[in-house]
């Protein structure tokens, strides 16, 4: 196969299906009005509700869903070889993870703003909404930790990163004052953050800025409890704008090398297209294809945490409602493509890249040490960086080691993008898990002090008292500073210690759990809510009930013969109260699903 052939097809594809499908899914499911005002004018407060230019918000939602994810797990699913992979990418992105994505940012702008979690309480039960909140929740500083210990890893080994990421910080910072302070012209204000962006790139590698990774953990954790907490226009907003040019200038280089590679004749792919039906994957053993590819492959094609970027920070943006077709449906081929160009890359370069490196992967033992020695070797961004690198240096001629570089940059510069929206989505989750907790403690003060009105003594009760105390802490807990504080608390120890290595690998499983309860949540809405004519509303249902079936067989596979054979405990608890939530979800859909359509017609909007 030619990298040139590939490159054209994925981009024929995304860009024709965004102007057939997607749009037909704007008009006739979601039937977006350009009229009806949105959450981010309606509950306008300066801090999380702030209108956006459309290519700003685009900038911030990709920046934030992107993080490493549409790298590494296409990197890893080579071992199948590279063609199911990119059937997954193009099929998993087209029609589950696309559709997942916009419905979860239209169906939250349509309530006001709320999360998916908040949506899944109102269309189903209160207790769906409640597990859905904590189990986002610990998610959430899961990926902290996660996101927190790579970042400090790469500043450690590449101090020039370090140094720049800080002063795009400086830069967004100054662009966010020119662009909603100052209102300057958006066209001039984008000129200059660029031009400082530049800069910032050449002061990084020029003065790079060492420091341990615990000292880096500090420095990320006190940033981001800040950074979560500052309304959105002067930090969060520029700074996903500003890095979302770092990917676009990646992605375009990219594309128009494997275009150039493959003219030249030098873009043949090296590597297997298929090697076997189970390659040695998830834990270093056979995995089939069908259920653990979703598990592998998670934001180039599906990625659960994208419906709570989508329905926290994005949602409450939004300043029309057609921007959500580019905003949320764009965003997610966007990375398909992004996931389309590591896979050609790899698919390219990495057999010559494991000969430099000196690496026993050969075209014949790939399916069994591919995946294997790229863990073992930590290689699951650099396979791509320097695969990537040497298409860029065959087609322009620049360094292969410039280019490497490069790649780190754009990696880490996501991956902080990442973590700093985690953490006030977090933030989010947390209010909301208070905000339940005190409306059912308010509830019952109310019932003590009618019963003190009606009592002849007129003498508070101490369960009065003891509730009344109880309100006033979940109340100083729901504090924006105070809920970011406890998030980052929990995230960074982890991190410090590599604690979240030992429940990690459950994580990708129960990201795409995550994934099957926003989409059944967004089937119910579009069924039930918005009830489009025809047979659309199976365009919603039946990749939720797929994925609902896929994932539940993945993570029963996964403690059946990777988790419990290996003796990790922690795992195997977090993925049975996983599969006994995903569970409860299905019992709680059907349910909602059963309920007469006259309850649903009031929450039409």
């Amino acid at each position: 196969m030619n990298s040139a052939v590939i490159i054209l097809i994925a981009a024929a594809i995304y860009v024709g299906l965004y102007f057939s499908y997607g749009k037909a899914l704007q008009n006739k499911v979601v039937r977006a009005d350009p009229n009806r005002p949105t959450p981010a004018h309606k509950l306008y407060d300066g801090v999380d509700y702030v209108p956006a230019n459309p290519v700003v918000l685009y900038g911030h939602h990709f920046a934030s869903i992107a993080g490493a994810g549409p790298i590494v797990g296409p990197a890893v699913a080579m071992a199948w070889g590279w063609l199911p992979g990119l059937l997954w990418v193009w099929f998993g992105n087209v029609f589950i993870g696309a559709v997942h994505d916009y419905l979860a940012l239209m169906s939250s702008v349509r309530y006001d703003g709320k999360s998916v979690q908040w949506i899944a309480g109102k269309l189903m039960s209160k207790r769906t909404s409640m597990a859905f909140e904590l189990y986002v929740w610990f998610s959430l500083v899961l990926v902290v930790a996660a996101f927190g210990a790579v970042i400090s890893g790469i500043f450690y080994s590449t101090p020039g990163a370090a140094t720049a990421s800080w002063l795009f910080m400086l830069v967004a910072v100054i662009l966010g004052l020119l662009l909603y302070k100052w209102q300057i012209d958006f066209k001039l204000g984008t000129v200059i953050g660029i031009l400082m962006l530049i800069g910032a790139i050449y002061v990084g590698f020029k003065y790079p800025i060492h420091a341990s990774t615990h000292t880096w953990l500090i420095a990320l954790g006190l940033y981001v409890i800040i950074a979560s907490s500052l309304p959105v226009w002067i930090l969060l907003q520029p700074r996903d704008y500003l890095n979302a040019y770092i990917l676009w200038f990646g992605l375009i280089l990219g594309g128009l090398a494997f275009i150039i590679v493959g003219i030249k004749g030098v873009g043949t792919f090296t590597a297997p297209a298929f090697t076997s039906w189970s390659a040695n994957v998830v834990g270093g053993k056979p995995s089939p294809f069908w259920p653990t590819i979703p598990l592998v492959i998670a934001c180039g094609a599906l990625s659960g945490f994208h419906s709570i970027v989508g329905s926290g920070t994005t949602s409450k943006q939004l300043d029309n409602e057609l921007h959500g077709l580019m905003v949320g449906y764009g965003g997610m081929f966007t990375e398909g493509f992004l996931s389309t160009l590591v896979i050609s890359s790899i698919a390219v370069y990495g057999l010559q890249v494991f000969q430099t490196l000196k690496i026993p992967v050969t075209y014949d033992n790939w399916g069994s040490q591919y995946a294997i020695q790229v863990v073992s070797h930590k290689l699951k961004v650099g396979i791509f960086a320097k695969s990537y690198a040497l298409g860029v240096h065959n087609a322009f001629g620049v360094s292969a080691e410039g280019a490497a570089l490069f790649a780190s940059l754009w990696v880490a510069a996501f991956a902080l993008t990442t973590l700093d929206t985690a953490t006030r989505l977090g933030r989010f989750a947390w209010q909301e898990i208070m905000e339940m907790a005190i409306g059912g403690i308010q509830a019952k003060i109310k019932e003590e002090e009618q019963k003190l009105r009606e009592s002849k003594e007129k003498k508070e009760s101490k369960l009065l008292g003891i509730l009344k105390t109880l309100n006033n802490i979940l109340e100083a807990l729901k504090n924006k500073w105070v809920a970011s504080l406890i998030l980052v608390f929990f995230g960074i120890y982890m991190a410090w210690g590599g604690n979240w290595l030992i429940i990690w690998p459950a994580f990708s499983g129960m990201n795409q759990m995550l994934a099957s309860i926003a989409l059944m949540t967004a089937s119910l809405w579009v069924a039930k809510v918005q009830n489009p004519k025809g047979t659309w509303k199976w365009a919603v249902i039946i990749p939720a009930l797929f994925l609902w079936i896929t994932v539940t067989a993945a993570l029963i596979w996964f403690l059946v013969y990777v988790s419990i054979p290996k003796g990790q405990t922690w795992v195997s608890i977090i993925t049975i109260v996983g599969l006994l939530l995903n569970l409860m979800l299905v019992i709680d859909w059907y349910v909602a699903w059963k309920k007469p359509a006259e309850e649903y017609a009031a929450m039409a909007s």
